[in-house]
């Protein structure tokens, strides 16, 4: 069993508007549901779970059925961070997976993730025990302690830029939750940072610098060009 698990627990202040981020309508729909379209439409997902804000459950409910979302299946309480949205998710699902079963850990705030790329994500899962969306980075990386000067720079080819959607072996990655807090783990950006913490090896599945994160007005902008870009592409395809 393939299960997405998404979070949607933050409130999204950078984007200084009165409503979440993940709930901020773009063409008439909020930015979540189309990140649920896509799980919805891929055949290997079974089910998907929602870490969401507090208050924003029936919102969430009433647009999803609204959009057909038939695999949504249960809706728990966000958390204070990504981890522990994560985490709640995780707990839930223990009278449901199995320890080889694959979660998939996604942003509800990365719209234009693509089928190509859930596939690969549960591929390398199955695989290694782990499958990280990622991709090269492209820029020049240097190394600054302020954020003003830097006079050190990092290989590229050495750096990954890792993403969502995370997939691992429900097993696992319960244990690793679960170990991080016996530790004092607390506030990990990822799940993968987490587990790096943990020494854990991870693999990488593939990637796109299309499937980008909305954290800013800025980022909405480039949402929008994506997403005409591809509606595009589909009408022509027709």
């Amino acid at each position: 069993m393939n299960i997405a698990i998404i979070l949607a627990g933050g409130s999204g202040s950078r984007t200084e508007q009165s409503v979440p981020k993940q709930f901020i309508s773009i063409y008439e729909k909020p930015i979540i549901i189309y990140t649920l379209e896509a799980f919805q439409q891929h055949p290997e997902v079974d089910g998907i779970i929602v870490s969401c804000i507090d208050g924003w459950h029936d919102v969430l409910k009433g647009y999803a059925a609204a959009a057909g979302i038939t695999k949504l299946r249960w809706i728990v309480e966000g958390g204070d961070n990504g981890q522990s949205s994560a985490r709640n998710a995780l707990l839930t699902l223990e009278e449901v997976c199995k320890q080889d079963d694959i979660v998939m850990i996604h942003d509800a705030v990365r719209p234009m993730i693509s089928q190509e790329i859930i596939t690969d994500c549960i591929t390398k899962a199955k695989q290694y025990g782990s499958g990280l969306s990622a991709i090269r980075c492209q820029e020049t990386i240097m190394r600054t302690e302020d954020g003003e000067v830097g006079h050190i720079g990092i290989d590229r080819n050495d750096i990954m830029r890792v993403q969502t959607p995370q997939a691992y072996q429900y097993g696992k990655v319960l244990w690793a939750h679960k170990e991080a807090l016996k530790q004092g783990i607390t506030n990990a950006v990822y799940t993968n940072t987490l587990m790096m913490e943990l020494g854990e090896e991870l693999h990488f599945s593939y990637g796109s610098n299309k499937n980008i994160k909305i954290t800013t007005l800025e980022d909405i902008d480039i949402f929008k060009a994506l997403y005409e870009t591809k509606r595009d592409a589909w009408l022509k395809e027709k």
